[in-house]
């Protein structure tokens, strides 16, 4: 037998060992906590990782988690010399009140509505898999669980606690996110999947005056409507048509008073991009562009802008979906599919680079069969992954791709000779 048909095989019967993981699953969905307030789900991932033979650190970062399996099964027989892998979840919820009509929906004002419930049942899955199966691979296999995703300063938190002398050095860095799509595919491809992305926080000063007397004023509100608009003009007349570039206005403030102009006003925009030096130009002419409407309507103070909330690009390189892909296309047959760019953003990438290794990201299908005329999306009060499939695969994903690195050679002799 071929190693993926040893693979195929080893996974098709792992059933009884993630009994426990719908009750799992509907807990932490039922009990979601926002970005740096994860105790319990913290709480509820590391007393599952006490079943497992491994090493666990808690508390990374603010709520992050750790756990090393360490294993000597012989020598690995998979196409690299890879012998040591990171697999990373996130598991912090979103500001979103639920509407998903499920009996575990939450109702406490938070919700898991991107997933990442998903991604930490998933994530001990393949935990349950290496753990019971350590005469398949050899090597060391590390487990993170991450905290604040939704804020992208999850993973810088845990590398600026000390991530990289907590862990042995992984030699590649493994992810996954659940997506719109249908129920348990598995979608993967080299190059960007996801954009890259950044918050910025503008603020223009103009002058206060009674609403009855704008002669008196410079008004911020006007000033940062005339923004708003000329915003699009940046993008659509700056930016090829062939290039990909979203701005988009999440928040404006300004006043708050009826009869009073305010003194000034605040706008939180959002960007999404696949090509970072793009992104420089794009921020060059926003700035000149705002600091014009400052001057056309005579503001006397210089407009701020406060980057945050940056995340990288994910980009798979070649030599990484050459290892796992046929891994997913042995497990999933036509369940493994070819993904389009997602343009969503995640702070995954921080990790792989601040070791300088190579990275696969991919996405499990999570879209019920009869919602796929319109299928729910991440962030949206009614996302709600069809569980068994998205489960079922998300686990198995993992797993696969983790033994594509790691896994040993012939699994049924190795068994025995144990």
């Amino acid at each position: 037998m071929t190693q993926h048909s040893h693979l195929r095989e080893l996974l098709h019967d792992v059933d009884g060992l993630l009994t426990w993981q719908e009750d799992f699953y509907r807990d932490l969905h039922l009990h979601p906590e926002l970005s740096h307030e994860e105790e319990r789900t913290a709480q509820q991932i590391t007393t599952r990782l006490e079943a497992f033979d491994c090493e666990v650190t808690t508390g990374i970062g603010g709520h992050g988690i750790t756990a090393v399996f360490r294993n000597n099964a012989g020598s690995s027989a998979a196409p690299t010399d890879i012998d040591t892998v990171l697999m990373r979840a996130d598991f912090d919820a979103l500001p979103v009140v639920e509407d998903s009509g499920a009996d575990y929906a939450s109702t406490n004002g938070a919700m898991h509505a991107c997933g990442h419930d998903m991604h930490a049942t998933a994530l001990l899955g393949v935990c349950a898999i290496l753990d019971a199966h350590r005469e398949a691979w050899s090597g060391t296999f590390i487990a993170l669980f991450q905290p604040a995703e939704e804020t992208s300063d999850g993973a810088k938190s845990m590398l600026a606690d000390g991530l990289l002398d907590k862990v042995p050095a992984p030699q590649v860095c493994l992810g996954q996110h659940v997506m719109p799509g249908p129920a348990g595919a598995v979608m993967s491809a080299a190059g960007p999947v996801m954009a890259g992305c950044d918050s910025l926080r503008i603020t223009v000063t103009g002058r206060s005056a009674h609403a009855s007397t704008p002669e008196f004023s410079i008004d911020p509100t006007y000033i940062a409507a005339m923004i708003v608009t000329r915003l699009q003009a940046i993008v659509g007349r700056e930016v090829s048509a062939r290039d990909f570039f979203v701005i988009s206005v999440g928040e404006l403030h300004s006043g708050d008073k009826n009869n009073i102009i305010p003194a000034s006003a605040e706008l939180v925009l959002n960007t999404r991009y696949y090509d970072p030096v793009l992104a420089e130009r794009v921020y060059a002419s926003l700035e000149r562009m705002v600091r014009a409407e400052c001057m056309a309507s005579g503001s006397e103070v210089e407009p701020t802008f406060e980057y945050f909330a940056h995340g990288e690009v994910t980009d798979n390189v070649a030599d990484t979906h050459a290892v796992v892909r046929p891994a997913f296309d042995a497990v999933f047959g036509e369940q493994s599919v070819t993904t389009t760019t997602a343009n969503a953003s995640e702070d995954f990438c921080y990790l792989p680079q601040a070791w300088g290794v190579p990275y696969y990201f991919w996405f499990i299908g999570s879209t019920p069969a009869d919602r796929m005329d319109n299928p729910p999306s991440n962030h949206q009060p009614d996302f709600l992954p069809d569980y068994a499939p998205t489960a079922h695969s998300a686990t198995r994903a993992g797993a696969a791709a983790v033994l594509s690195y790691l896994g040993t050679l012939p699994l049924a002799e190795k068994s025995g000779a144990r």
